[in-house]
């Protein structure tokens, strides 16, 4: 829990139930999502994953849409798993039906009580919303089903109307009557009215089925439990219709740290669940999403990382260790030394003085050109610094390219071999090729060689990228060696590793 925060909440206002459900609607309304489709071998993976995390219901589908979606319920029944097993269903016969043929035993139903959804979608007055809910309630009832009824768009619907619909469904029999912010328009207070109003005049569990339309559906579900609601309806990435409903690891996690409520789940597997909802649905979440985003833990500010390093709470809320996340320094324009000396000792790199300078200043360099420097490219960096403060017998001194339409790409090349300078140019089928040919005349007398594997890859994106060249090259007494070097000027790269190589091979011959 946050530091004081005990003490805080002890004057506060609230009315926390005793135990709280979460209710979780990947499987139905998640699926919802516009251009989500699962199959359900997919579902039964997020129905296993949601088990091992251990929320208390399942909300498997909506059976009577398709027979592929009585099928996938039945499936996921067949597994024999702790959480409850939901099917949604209108406040219709052949619905239930439905849902006991998916051999369910919790039934989600929902009416229209708004005046919108009566004049617009439904066509009926309020006597027949009431009519219907009542005979939906009790036909699900007299089937051995758990009822769960919710008033669709209640946070638009005249109160008066509301309790009366509430109050007709209860004594038919409701196990727990719903309220759904169908379209989003809740805030923190009017939550807190509406919510404790429902308390103050019903006995019957209260969920909330809140929708992220102004993004604040964490908030209100979580306002609404501090009102007393018992159970909360939640998926996976906060996913759904339109901007998606309250996000399970987001309010799991506020529970656990902000209020010291620990509802028994295994958070350490909200990470891998996100990874898995995220790759099944196709969709991908923001790197800021809170708790499950990949710069959920990502640090590049100086400042922060100098914090980090010597007590993670210092930036961070709780450790990514809690979500089965992990820690990332990024490095970057605002990188402090004390991270790159970190990443360094993670890579078991060690750099002197100066040539952790050079290295710092090139990390510095690309920030200030945009880029974000990953441990991969400082690993290249490095390795580069560390080659170039060998012994190097060759030195390139001097570099032209002339290329152009219907002409052959033409290098000059300036060494220094040995302490004498020597120039010469050449052309090649690329400017690339061309440079290592003249290399390789001003090297006669000295060496022949022979470029065995030339590989290239762009490790930062963008037409300016950070360029990697790794080569391995032999000699005519059988002598191979590797070079490698990093610039965002491919040619430029791709000629010192070439000399790194060779200054290799010159030592090795000259050990001889």
């Amino acid at each position: 829990m946050f530091t004081n925060d005990i003490e805080i909440l002890k004057n506060v206002d609230m009315n926390l139930p005793d135990k709280i459900y979460i209710f979780d609607t990947t499987l139905r309304d998640g699926e919802q999502t516009p251009g989500v489709a699962l199959t359900t071998d997919e579902k039964i993976q997020i129905a296993q994953k949601l088990n091992n995390l251990g929320v208390d219901k399942i909300e498997v589908g909506f059976p009577a849409s398709s027979h592929g979606e009585i099928e996938s319920a039945k499936r996921i029944s067949e597994m024999d798993l702790d959480s409850t097993l939901v099917g949604l269903a209108r406040s219709l016969e052949k619905d239930f039906d439905a849902v006991l043929d998916a051999d369910l035993e919790y039934v989600h139903t929902f009416i229209g009580t708004s005046q919108l959804h009566r004049d617009y979608k439904l066509k009926m007055d309020k006597e027949k919303i009431i009519e219907t809910s009542v005979s939906a309630v009790e036909y699900a009832k007299d089937h051995g089903l758990t009822v769960e009824f919710s008033a669709e768009d209640a946070t638009r619907t005249e109160r008066d109307f509301l309790f009366e619909v509430f109050t007709e469904v209860v004594s038919a029999g409701a196990d727990f009557i719903d309220v759904p912010d169908t379209v989003g328009i809740l805030t923190p207070v009017l939550t807190r009215e509406l919510i404790t109003d429902i308390k103050n005049n019903f006995t019957a569990p209260i969920s909330v089925h809140f929708h992220n339309d102004f993004g604040l559906a964490t908030a209100n579900t979580l306002t609404a439990i501090e009102c007393g609601a018992n159970q909360a309806h939640v998926t996976i990435n906060g996913l759904g219709e339109r901007t998606g409903n309250c996000s399970l690891e987001e309010l799991v996690m506020t529970l656990k740290s902000a209020y010291g409520i620990d509802l028994g789940l295994d958070t350490t597997r909200l990470y891998s669940l996100s990874n898995l909802v995220g790759r099944l649905t196709g969709i991908k979440m923001p790197v800021n999403k809170p708790i499950v985003g990949d710069n959920a833990f990502a640090h590049e500010s100086g400042i922060h990382v100098h914090g980090i390093l010597n007590n993670s709470s210092t930036y961070e809320p709780i450790s990514p260790e809690m979500v089965g996340h992990s820690r990332r320094i990024v490095l970057g324009k605002h990188t402090g030394a004390n991270a790159v000396k970190s990443k360094l000792k993670e890579n078991h790199i060690d750099l002197n003085d100066d040539q952790f300078q050079k290295v710092f200043d090139e990390i510095k360099s690309l920030g200030d050109s945009g880029k974000c420097v990953t441990d991969d490219d400082l690993i290249a960096i490095a390795i580069t610094e560390l080659s170039s403060a060998r012994e190097t017998p060759i030195v390139i001194k001097g570099l032209s390219i002339s290329m152009g339409a219907n002409v052959s790409p033409t290098a000059t090349v300036k060494l220094e071999i040995d302490g004498e300078e020597k120039e010469t140019a050449s052309t090649g089928v690329g400017p690339i090729d061309a440079a290592l040919n003249a290399i390789r005349q001003l090297v006669q007398g000295t060496m022949d060689i022979e470029l065995e594997e030339y590989n290239l890859e762009a490790i930062t994106g963008g037409t300016d990228a950070l360029a990697e060249v790794f080569v391995i090259s032999s000699d005519s007494h059988g002598n191979t060696s590797t070079g490698r070097s990093t610039s965002q000027d491919i040619v430029m790269a791709s000629i010192l590793a070439v000399l790194d190589s060779m200054n290799k091979l010159l030592l090795i011959q000259r050990a001889k």
